[in-house]
């Protein structure tokens, strides 16, 4: 029994040793188990946080190389005057264009299509409008033109952003001013036209989101300049310090000629005569190739390439010449300006709008009038009479002469240069919404109607961002010959604010007796005179003491030669691109 207890115990130890071992080697695998687990776990984990710190990364970067759109959006809204409508119409662009580069120069280009298109749906909505009375006709199709002329700028802008690079754009500021502001004025001529009441009112309501719009843009535009050039791509700005924003780039070459001149025009410009060989001559006496301008301006080849130039010879022309857009480049030169002149009547009180009166029209871009006169005879008693509508970009007058009363010369749009011509009108008789600078000429004031106040100009910029405004530098200011004995008997003002942001500056002039102490007249009210912005400078004569001028905000008295030179032909025409030798163009102050 003994050996069948120990045989017994020794089973049972085998047993348990067996079950030991079974034990140690299911705990073996269990921890082999375990520890792989771990390590798959810890390697994981590894894996994990490096793709994520690897993401992480990529979108830091990713951020910092492209700021998103709304980014973007946000900094070129920041300088608008209707940021509400800045950020809603750019992010309408973003939204329907996410494959789309969000850079400043598309964004800007955006921002100009917008208004393309807004400006597209007014005139679809106005089309439909039935319009009763020849007046509310005529006006209709004031705006029609004006519409397809704004259209035009604005493609012209779209197109000019688009070709450049984001570190040439500042250069296109002169040009997209130009145009822009151009457009806000086309908009406004076509409110203009309409006589007050309901159609008026309700087209200025339409036409709201589009002026915001471009004023916009504008905005945008002067900030990208203000800034130098910015890219966004890069996640960082680069400024240029070295550009002045008030001074454009020239673009002259080494003759000190602008480089888009052609070799004829070259030619031109180097010539001491200032009268150069005609293409045609216009002769009332039929010794010419053409008895009328305007025979003449129509025969002008279409592909013509150079400056075409047009000699009219002494004589009294009645007719209304118009030299279309197509119709660039063109010289038209007298026998002086009190021998060769174009001569018209059309008026307001007749029934004609002020936009249509113009005796002789002048659109096509790089216009030259040389010794020629332009005259509407209508009379003061006729009101709104124009001797001489201007719209072309780049156009001068030199030694010619504007005459009548009211609204003589309207430079309408652009960048306008006149040098020694001689002015004469009563009421907003140099008026418009250009660029415009009058160099050396003779402002003549004359006697208005007994109810009437004389006033030199009138000044129409509606938008603080716009380019625009009168500028009268080395001027006479006097009373027109016949009228110097009454001159004291009526009041005569420098200017008045035809819109909101009406901008003119009077330097270097002499100013007569004649012109009231207080200089300046307002409009209605107190309409503008926080906004206009008026300013003199080192003027002459009894009529430019300026210690009983207007007390209004906008009216900045006397200013510093720094802020003057702004004013002068380089900086506010870009001058020193286009205005030749032969002009005489003073471009600084003396």
């Amino acid at each position: 029994m003994a050996f069948q207890d120990f045989d017994y115990i020794s089973e049972r130890r085998k047993n348990e040793k067996k079950e030991k071992v079974k034990k140690h080697i299911i705990v073996g695998i269990v921890a082999v188990v375990v520890v792989l687990l771990l390590i798959g776990a810890v390697a994981w984990a590894v894996l994990y946080m490096n793709h994520k710190n690897k993401n992480h990364n990529e979108d830091k970067d990713k951020e910092q190389a492209a700021p998103s759109a709304d980014k973007a959006i946000q900094m070129l809204c920041a300088s608008t005057d209707y940021k509400q409508t800045c950020l809603d119409s750019l992010t309408k662009y973003v939204s329907s264009n996410p494959t789309k580069p969000k850079q400043p120069k598309e964004l800007l280009q955006a921002s100009i299509s917008v208004i393309a298109t807004d400006l597209q749906n007014v005139y679809n909505k106005i089309s439909k409008i039935k319009f009763d009375t020849p007046e509310l006709k005529g006006a209709f199709e004031d705006c029609k033109v004006l519409f397809e002329d704004a259209k035009e700028e604005l493609n012209a802008s779209i197109a000019n952003v688009h070709k450049q690079t984001i570190t040439k754009l500042p250069s296109s500021t002169p040009n997209l001013n130009n145009w822009l502001s151009a457009v806000l004025s086309y908009q406004e001529t076509c409110i203009d036209g309409f006589p007050e009441g309901k159609t008026k009112t309700d087209l200025q309501s339409a036409l709201k989101s589009v002026k915001h719009l471009t004023s916009n843009s504008l905005a945008i535009v002067n900030q990208l300049n203000a800034l130098g050039s910015i890219n966004l791509g890069a996640g960082r700005h680069l400024l240029d310090t070295d550009q002045n924003p008030e001074t454009p780039m020239s673009h002259l070459d080494d003759e000190g000629l602008p480089e888009w001149m052609s070799t004829e025009e070259r030619r031109v410009l180097r010539s001491k005569d200032v009268k150069q060989t005609p293409n045609v001559t216009v002769a009332k006496d039929g010794s010419g190739q053409f008895n009328t301008i305007s025979d003449a301006l129509a025969a002008i080849p279409d592909e013509y390439q150079g400056r075409y130039v047009i000699y009219v010879k002494e004589g009294i022309y009645e007719e209304y010449p118009i030299v279309t857009k197509k119709m660039v480049n063109v010289t038209i030169y007298g026998d002086g300006s009190q021998k060769s002149i174009v001569t018209g009547n059309k008026n307001f009180v007749d029934g004609v709008r002020t936009f249509q009166t113009a005796t002789f029209t002048v659109l096509g871009e790089g216009f030259m009038g040389q010794s020629i006169g332009f005259r509407n005879t209508a009379g003061a008693e006729k009101h709104q009479a124009v001797a001489i509508r201007v719209q072309a970009d780049r156009s001068v007058f030199l030694n010619c002469r504007m005459e009548a009363y009211q609204d003589t010369l309207y430079a309408q749009t652009h960048r306008q240069f006149y040098r020694g011509c001689v002015i004469s009108g009563t009421v907003d008789f140099i008026f418009g919404d250009a660029a415009s600078i009058f160099q050396n000429c003779v402002i003549y004031i004359r006697k208005p109607l007994e109810n009437q106040q004389n006033i030199v100009t009138a000044q129409g910029r509606i938008d603080k961002h716009e380019s625009t405004g009168i500028v009268l530098q080395g001027c006479r200011i006097l009373a027109e010959k016949g009228f110097e004995d009454e001159k004291m008997k009526y009041k005569n003002y420098l200017g008045r604010p035809w819109k909101e942001y009406s901008r003119t500056i009077i330097m270097q002039s002499e100013i007569d007796s004649l012109i009231d102490p207080e200089g300046w007249m307002p409009w209605e009210g107190d309409f503008a005179l926080k906004t206009l912005y008026y300013a003199e400078y080192g003027n002459k004569g009894p009529g430019a003491t300026t210690t009983a001028r207007v007390k209004w905000a906008g009216y900045k008295g006397i200013i510093t030669k720094d802020i003057a030179q702004k004013y002068t032909a380089g900086p506010f025409l870009q001058g020193n691109t286009w205005l030749g030798p032969e002009t005489k163009v003073r471009f600084g102050l003396v």
